[in-house]
């Protein structure tokens, strides 16, 4: 009865508010250590702080140099990627997981690049969970310029958040029962005593035909800002029984920050190497 009763309240809140799909660091999520981005934060220190090396100024001179592969090099490619091939090595020094976290509860992972599926049949049923890390950092407040310098362990941590999309199939049914979830943004810690609040909500509910990458739209969507409470609570607990909680999706978020990171270490060596025409 105390779950239905918060759920009310949380269901009330998004209907006085309206929720943006950008997904914020959760105080529920405990991971063990922080990792900062250098790139990002050299970036978020803005041109109040003057701490950006600039490389390239507009009245610089820009020689040129040829070689083999037949593209143009100047003196500002090779500051690049020197400064990438320094940047390299910060992040795999600071990369928390070598290889990526295992799901509990029997998931099996899918990967095809930044998205990800995750697979769990139960009692006939399957349960397909797929999320994208794209675009799953959230942004992070401006601060005071006089307060941007930061020792790193004072550096926020960077946290994967991404929407994801849960798709239950049951034997000899037409279609899949699909559910868009996000993490809200106006999601914050209770006190002690409090009961734990769900972390991840659902924003729509419809039924697709199985397997479809894009969402149908002549598929009548149940959005849930208008949703009776009781019918919410319902949902919820739905995806409860199949394994999808608060639980699961600490396990998955710290997948995803996993991933992320992955992919970005990825994207600055293939930069690298297209820098360095090699």
């Amino acid at each position: 009865m105390l779950k239905s009763v918060s759920r009310a309240v949380q269901l009330a809140a998004r209907l006085s508010t309206s929720v943006p799909p950008a997904a914020s660091v959760r105080p529920a999520l405990r991971l063990s250590s922080a990792f900062t981005r250098s790139i990002w934060s050299l970036s978020h220190s803005g041109p109040a702080s003057g701490s950006r090396p600039r490389l390239l100024t507009a009245t610089r001179a820009l020689p040129t140099v040829s070689c083999g592969c037949g593209s143009l090099h100047t003196e500002g490619d090779k500051a690049f990627a020197e400064f990438l091939t320094d940047e390299i090595k910060e992040e795999k020094k600071i990369q928390k997981n070598k290889s990526l976290p295992q799901m509990s509860g029997g998931w099996e992972l899918e990967l095809n690049g930044t998205e990800a599926k995750l697979i769990r049949s139960l009692s006939g049923e399957k349960v397909t969970i797929t999320f994208n890390v794209n675009s799953s950092i959230p942004p992070q407040l401006e601060e005071d310029p006089e307060h941007t310098q930061k020792s790193p362990e004072d550096e926020p941590e960077i946290v994967s958040t991404p929407n994801f999309v849960v798709e239950v199939t049951k034997p000899g049914a037409k279609s899949s029962l699909v559910f868009d979830c996000h993490f809200p943004e106006d999601e914050s810690a209770h006190g002690e005593g409090e009961e734990e609040s769900d972390i991840f909500a659902i924003r729509e509910v419809s039924f697709q035909p199985e397997g479809d990458v894009e969402w149908k739209e002549t598929s009548y969507t149940l959005n849930t800002d208008s949703l009776d409470w009781a019918l919410y609570d319902h949902l919820m607990d739905f995806l409860a029984d199949r394994g999808v909680d608060n639980t699961f999706v600490d396990e998955l978020t710290e997948l995803s920050t996993a991933l992320e990171h992955q992919e970005y270490i990825k994207f600055l060596e293939d930069l690298s190497t297209f820098v360095k025409c090699k």
